[in-house]
């Protein structure tokens, strides 16, 4: 069975806690849906931003340059 998070800001800052190894509090991060994948959150965290899978894995998403 995988786990699924909601899109519940404390149990995603719990988890992205545990990622960055520092202490992420609720009102730091932005959640937005994932429109492409059901159960798929985008978490946006200072400058840095990662994408929750339904499988609870966080992925870190690389931001581009723009000519």
């Amino acid at each position: 069975m995988e786990i699924v998070y909601a899109a519940e800001k404390d149990s995603i800052a719990n988890l992205l806690s545990e990622h960055t190894k520092s202490r992420v509090n609720p009102e730091q991060i932005v959640v937005t849906e994932d429109p492409s994948e059901t159960g798929s959150f985008y978490v946006g965290f200072d400058l840095e931003r990662f994408k929750l899978t339904p499988s609870g894995e966080l992925i870190e998403q690389t931001l581009a340059l723009l000519d």
